[in-house]
C-alpha cells in the first residue's frame, strides 16, 4: 500500500516542480515509469480529487500568492500560470476564490488557497524502510532562552484536543484552515514561522490550538470560524532541534524534544513557568527550521 502513497507524493512533486509549464499527464507519467490511467486512478484515490483538478487548482492558489505579494499585471500572471487569457483566469479566480484577481490584488484578504498534499508520511517510510533503517542517532535538545513581544495571534482553540491529530480528527478541514493562513503568510509576526500549533489553558484544562502569529497592530479581516486573541509579550524557553529528514526522523525528533520540554525544571535558570494567560507554542519545519517547543516563563 505504502508504494502507492509514495508514487502519488512523486506526482505532487512532479506537479510543484512544472506548475507554470504546459506539461501532460503522458510526460509525467512516462517519467515516473507507470501509465497515465494507473497515476490518475491512483492519486484519485488518496487524494479524493483528480489530477486535473488538483494542478488547476494549485496553479490558481499559486497565481494568488504572486498578485499578492508583487505588482505584475494580472494578464502577465495568467499567462505565466498556464491561462490562456485575462479573461479565463479572471474566470477561474472568481469561481475558486468569490471575487477577481483584480480585486484581490488591491486589496488582499483570507481566502482559502489549495495547499500542497502530502500522502507520504513518516509513517509509510517506516513501512518500506523497516528492514534496512538502522538506529537513530539525534543531537539533545537545546534549551535557550527566546522573547516574543505582545502579538496577535489568530486561529482556532480547541478546549476538547491536546495533539495535533486529534485536532484535525475534530471537525476541522486540514486543508481549509491550512490554505486559509497561508493566504495571510504576509501578515506573519516577524520572527515567528507562520502557522504554528501549541498548547493553551483554560480552568486548569489543558487544549490545543493552531493558527498564526501576527503583529499587535493587525486590524484585517479574521477568517470564519477562527478568532483573534491578543497573546501578552513573555520570554519563553525554547526546547528545539535544528532541520533533520521529516521521512526518516519526525518520530525520534519529536520525542526527543518533548521528553526535555515537558519535563524540565526551570527554577536551575532562574525562571518558574507562566503559562496561565498565554500558551505554549509548537514549531514544526523539519527542512527549513527543525522542531521545537515553546513555553512561557517569568523571573523567579
Amino acid at each position: 500500500m505504502y508504494e502507492w502513497n509514495e508514487m502519488v507524493q512523486l506526482m505532487v512533486d512532479w506537479v510543484e516542480s512544472n506548475i507554470t509549464e504546459s506539461a501532460s499527464l503522458i510526460q509525467m507519467s512516462e517519467q515516473l515509469g507507470y501509465s497515465p490511467y494507473y497515476c490518475s486512478r491512483q492519486f484519485n484515490q488518496l487524494t479524493g480529487m483528480t489530477l486535473r483538478d488538483y494542478i488547476w487548482t494549485r496553479r490558481i492558489s499559486r497565481a494568488a500568492l504572486e498578485l499578492r505579494d508583487s505588482d505584475q499585471r494580472v494578464l502577465d500572471v495568467a499567462v505565466k500560470y498556464g491561462f490562456s487569457s485575462q479573461e479565463a483566469f479572471t474566470r477561474a479566480f472568481n469561481k475558486a476564490f468569490r471575487l477577481t484577481p483584480a480585486a484581490y490584488q488591491k486589496a488582499p484578504r483570507p481566502i482559502p488557497l489549495a495547499i500542497r498534499q502530502e500522502v507520504f508520511s513518516p509513517y509509510h517510510y517506516l513501512i518500506k524502510e523497516r528492514d534496512k533503517m538502522s538506529k537513530v542517532h539525534l543531537q539533545p535538545a537545546e534549551i535557550k532562552v527566546e522573547f516574543i513581544p505582545t502579538h496577535k495571534f489568530i486561529g482556532i482553540w480547541d478546549i476538547s484536543v491536546t495533539n495535533y491529530g486529534d485536532f484535525w480528527g475534530n471537525g476541522h478541514s486540514c486543508d481549509e484552515v491550512s490554505g486559509t493562513l497561508e493566504s495571510m503568510s504576509n501578515h506573519t509576526l516577524p520572527g515567528q514561522l507562520g502557522q504554528t500549533a501549541g498548547w493553551f489553558y483554560q480552568n486548569g484544562q489543558k487544549g490545543y490550538l493552531y493558527g498564526i502569529p501576527v503583529s499587535l497592530e493587525y486590524d484585517g479581516p479574521i477568517p470564519e470560524g477562527m478568532e483573534c486573541r491578543e497573546i501578552p509579550e513573555s520570554e519563553y524557553l525554547a526546547f528545539f532541534h535544528p532541520t533533520f529528514d521529516y521521512l526518516k526522523d519526525n518520530s525520534a525528533v519529536m520525542s526527543t524534544v518533548e521528553e526535555v520540554a515537558w519535563n524540565f525544571d526551570p527554577k536551575g535558570m532562574g525562571y518558574v513557568w507562566d503559562e496561565g494567560t498565554k500558551q505554549d507554542y509548537q514549531r514544526h519545519f523539519p527542512e527549513g527550521y527543525g522542531y521545537a517547543v515553546l513555553r512561557p516563563v517569568k523571573k523567579i
